[in-house]
Order: C-alpha cells, then sequence, then structure tokens
C-alpha cells in the first residue's frame, strides 16, 4: 500500500484524526499538504502546512488553484459541539451541516480537475453518528449521513477518473477525547462498549485511508469502510453473559 510520488491533502489535518492520517500518508511515501485554519501545534515530519478555512469557498478555490498536483484528498475537517436539538437556533445547526456536508462538497469540486488528471481518489471521513440516532449531535449525524450519501454519488458521476469512498469512524482516542468522554476512568468504561476493547487510534484511521487511496483498493469505489472495532458491543450480550454465570 506505497503511496509514493503521490500527493495528498488532508483537510483538518494539524490534529486528531487528520494528523494520524497525514502521518500514515507521509509514511506509505506520500508528499503530504494538510489544511486548517491554525497550524499544527507540533509540526508534523515530512508534512506542508497550509492554512485554510473549508468554509471559504474563495480561499478554497485557490488554495488548489495554487498545487500542482494533487492525487488524493481526504475530506477530514470537520466536528461539531454537543448540544441538543431545541437548545439552538436553525443558525447554529446549519453552521454544523455547513462544516461537515457541503465543505467537503466545495473542497471536491476544487480539487476534481486535479483528481481527474491524477486518476485520483478522495477519501471522506464519516462517522457511525450518520447510521444512528445521535441525541446531542443529531445535525452533525445527518450531516454524515448526508456525506456517505454525496460520497457513494459521486464515485458515480466521476467513475471510472475518480474514484471516492467514506470511512465511517467510530469512537478515536484523540488529545481531546476527555472532552467527548471524560477522564481517563471514563474513556476506559467506554472503550469496554467496544467490541474490540479500546477506542481507535488516528493512526487505526489513516491506515485504513491509506488503503482506500492505494492501488491494493484500485476496484473499490463508492464503498463505506466502518473503522469501529465492531461498533458496540450491544447490553443484551452482557445480560446473557451475567445470567450464564449465575
Amino acid at each position: 500500500m506505497e503511496l509514493k510520488g503521490r500527493v495528498a491533502v488532508v483537510t483538518g489535518g494539524t490534529r486528531g484524526v487528520g494528523a494520524g492520517v497525514a502521518r500514515s500518508f507521509a509514511e506509505a511515501g506520500a508528499e503530504v499538504v494538510i489544511c486548517a485554519r491554525r497550524p499544527p501545534e507540533v509540526p508534523l515530519k515530512g508534512v506542508e502546512f497550509m492554512p485554510l478555512d473549508v468554509r471559504d469557498h474563495d480561499a478554497v478555490h485557490a488554495f488548489f488553484a495554487a498545487l500542482p498536483r494533487v492525487d488524493v484528498l481526504v475530506n477530514n475537517a470537520g466536528g461539531g459541539p454537543y448540544r441538543l436539538l431545541a437548545d439552538a437556533d436553525v443558525a447554529r445547526h446549519a453552521r454544523v451541516i455547513e462544516l461537515n456536508l457541503l465543505a467537503p462538497l466545495a473542497v471536491s469540486l476544487a480539487a476534481y480537475d486535479h483528481l481527474k488528471r491524477a486518476r485520483g481518489s478522495v477519501v471522506m471521513v464519516g462517522s457511525v453518528s450518520g447510521s444512528r440516532p445521535s441525541p446531542g449531535s443529531a445535525a452533525y449525524g445527518a450531516a454524515k449521513a448526508g456525506l456517505e450519501n454525496l460520497a457513494r454519488s459521486m464515485a458515480v458521476e466521476w467513475a471510472p477518473d475518480v474514484r471516492v469512498n467514506t470511512l465511517v469512524v467510530g469512537m478515536v482516542r484523540t488529545e481531546l477525547a476527555h472532552l467527548h468522554y471524560g477522564d481517563a476512568q471514563a474513556v476506559d468504561a467506554v472503550s469496554r462498549t467496544v467490541p474490540l476493547g479500546r477506542l481507535a487510534e488516528p493512526s487505526d484511521v489513516g491506515a485504513a485511508a491509506v488503503f482506500l487511496a492505494s492501488d491494493a483498493a484500485a476496484y473499490i469505489s463508492g464503498a463505506s469502510l466502518q473503522v469501529h472495532g465492531g461498533g458496540e458491543r450491544p447490553l443484551f450480550l452482557d445480560a446473557a453473559t451475567a445470567h450464564r454465570e449465575t
């Protein structure tokens, strides 16, 4: 799964999942450009940073116009604060949808000519929130559901020149994990709900992204690859196990 000689752009690549993806691509031999509103606190080895707000369409077009080549685009930038639907107005929810759905669309369109010339690929970073109820992050979940569907349509429209796939990502241990899951004890408790017994590391997502971008996945397009450690351990399984032990 080598990417030597290829140029990969990773949006939101300065920390968390994005930084893990960028490191994995660099280790696979790619020339990596990461973009975000602010530079990484710790520079990533072999990775170039360029400032960009993916919600600024003019800036996005200028960004890709300045690049001589793009072989792989990873639409990773996204996120949203915990907020119950009735606790925010439509404008706030719209900003979450803009970042997680409309921005990846705009970035992909701006990169299209590069990707077509290179016969490259797009990797969308989706979420399990897009395929299940997401109380507290409903707008985010709706946007991620839309992103996965968008990727499938792009895969059909842009074939055979550009492959488009989605990583459906579960819970990930990042430097900001405590904001989502609580202290170390809470993180351990959450980890036990995952069948594989741990949260994903950013490098786990990075390895999956490298696979989808590589020649090993040359016949894979329009796919959704689940990177979630088996999902969530169903409560009835714990109940059944406890019953057998009594």
